[in-house]
């Protein structure tokens, strides 16, 4: 007998399948596609928080995530002996002129109370920081110690050896049994928006690179919307583009290219590493713009957790346990605009 079937293998379906196995629950994982087969299998894995200010739910949501992170994942590689590649190494970003240094410094205070001083937003020189100091035009870095960083292909392929040592497998094909969970990406959305007659979510395209370039210990970096994250394995990813119109979800083109010029530019160290990997994929976006989480609004004894977009690595740790107590225990502790009726 099972008692949670989860629809998907990407990562809030490994996660939620973690989650539930570890409260003593039979689970099954069922995906046509094999694990982190769509935007879950992707290059980049910057956790990275939002800005410390104007406090909402979501934000709130995601500070608990990330500092459930070092925790979750340290239980999945004990238990399945494979590494995901976190770690807590921080980020960097430039300050371009006087008013962004202002309200640098001015999230540096905020910081301190809304991160319950478990974490620091710091203002920095730049000669503080060193070599791995991205070019800035005041002279300052926002420094901050939430950022982690992990490898999503290796973060995946953790959880699915973690579930295996719960006995849990992860399937190809299967029949539904227990309560049903629906982790399925943008084509659970699309499949969402038919059935209920109306848009609830799209599928935005990403594309990403991989170098060889080993800056390991290095904090990653965020430079004008760029994210550069160094993995434990000597590579660096650069990601990624959003992209809503697109002809092709699985190939990569001259955006990328552009994107990869545009890092060089921005951190010159970079020249000369050759680009091992290109990586192109569509990442589910919920018509509110946060996770849609909950009970499905026609199926009884079904739920979703869909719409990680671009941040579904850092909120899994919390999306994992929400919807675990809900589906085991009936116990909805899902913030107002996470909820599926927020995007319907």
């Amino acid at each position: 007998m099972v008692d949670v079937t989860v629809r998907g293998a990407g990562i809030f379906g490994l996660s939620i399948a973690w989650a539930c196995a570890r409260r003593g629950a039979k689970v099954q994982v069922i995906d046509p596609h094999g694990p982190g087969a769509g935007a879950s299998g992707g290059l980049v894995g910057a956790l990275a928080p939002h800005v410390p200010e104007n406090w909402n739910d979501k934000k709130a949501f995601q500070l608990d995530s990330l500092l459930m992170a070092q925790g979750f994942w340290d239980a999945v590689e004990r238990t399945g002996g494979v590494s995901p590649g976190y770690a807590r190494t921080g980020r960097l970003q430039p300050i371009g002129d006087q008013r962004a240094l202002d309200l640098a410094r001015a999230r540096a205070v905020t910081a301190d109370r809304l991160w319950q001083g478990k974490a620091r937003w710091l203002v920095v020189p730049a000669e503080e920081i060193g070599t791995w100091a991205p070019p800035s035009a005041t002279g300052y870095i926002i420094r901050d110690t939430l950022s982690a960083r992990m490898h999503p292909r290796r973060a995946c392929a953790a959880l699915v050896a973690a579930l295996a040592v719960l006995g849990v497998p992860v399937r190809p094909e299967g029949e539904d049994h227990g309560k049903i969970v629906h982790a399925t990406g943008a084509a659970g959305l699309a499949e969402l928006s038919a059935e209920l007659g109306r848009p609830v979510g799209t599928g935005v395209k990403g594309q990403a690179a991989l170098l060889r370039f080993d800056a390991a210990r290095q904090p990653q970096l965020f430079i004008d919307g760029l994210h550069l994250i160094p993995h434990a394995d000597g590579t660096l990813a650069i990601g990624s583009t959003s992209e809503r119109a697109f002809d092709d979800a699985a190939t990569t083109d001259a955006q990328l290219d552009a994107l990869i010029d545009r890092a060089m530019a921005s951190m010159p160290v970079l020249h000369g590493a050759p680009v091992i990997n290109r990586w192109a994929g569509v990442r589910p976006r919920s018509k509110s713009r946060a996770p849609m989480l909950g009970r499905h609004p026609a199926r009884p004894f079904h739920f979703i957790a869909n719409g990680g977009f671009k941040i579904g690595f850092g909120m899994a740790p919390k999306v994992a346990e929400v919807i675990a107590e809900l589906v085991l225990d009936d116990r909805d502790t899902i913030p107002e605009d996470f909820r599926v009726e927020a995007s319907l």
